[in-house]
């Protein structure tokens, strides 16, 4: 099996990353949206990166800011990718010089899969589960049966993640990567770091 990678999303202390870091992810998850209780400043995001060691990738994710906001964000804080979590045209997430992906939301009778062909420029879709009125952050899973298996891009599973079903999530959906925040936390924003731990491992003893 293709290895799977992972990305621990909604960190917002030095220490939360560190513990990802040591553990194998392949990525942090800054949310850079006021209204997320994982949100975090400026301030926070840069000690944050300044902190983490090389090869871990920093992904700022967005939901329907601004241009404006977002080149202010990108000019304090050296992010390597972009998501966007928003109801974000696949013109609003070009031009910011930095690859990025588009996280969509599923619901029974959407075609996903058409959904996702608009972002041609996306290095990845990702799959979220659908919850009126929250972009994202549920802790729900939704139903992998509705991933098409076309998928123009590649697939990072979102969605109620936890040490639980991410063995079962890696086995029968075999997404390019998964991303946790919830599902390995103590509370809101506050990562667990033997859950960060072992859903790295599991992950890796799933290939």
């Amino acid at each position: 099996m293709p290895i799977v990678r992972s990305k621990i999303c909604g960190i917002t202390r030095v220490e939360d990353a560190l513990v990802a870091a040591d553990a194998g992810a392949d990525a942090i998850g800054l949310v850079f949206y006021a209204k997320s209780p994982r949100a975090v400043s400026i301030q926070q995001a840069q000690r944050i990166v300044a902190a983490l060691p090389p090869f871990v990738t920093t992904v700022g994710l967005f939901v329907n800011a601004s241009r404006c906001e977002i080149n202010e964000t990108l000019e304090a804080v050296p992010l390597d990718m972009l998501q966007f979590h928003g109801d974000e045209a696949p013109a609003d997430c070009e031009g910011f010089f930095r690859p990025w992906y588009k996280a969509l939301r599923v619901q029974a009778g959407e075609d996903v899969r058409r959904q996702a062909a608009r972002y041609a420029g996306a290095s990845a879709i990702l799959l979220d589960t659908f919850v009126a009125g929250v972009p994202g952050g549920t802790g729900e899973v939704f139903d992998w049966s509705l991933i098409p298996a076309d998928l123009p891009k590649p697939l990072i599973l979102a969605g109620g993640l936890t040490c639980q079903n991410v063995q079962q999530a890696v086995a029968g959906v075999r997404p390019f990567a998964v991303d946790v925040s919830g599902g390995v936390e103590l509370s809101k924003g506050i990562k667990d770091p033997d859950c960060v731990r072992e859903f790295v491992r599991l992950i890796r003893a799933s290939m």
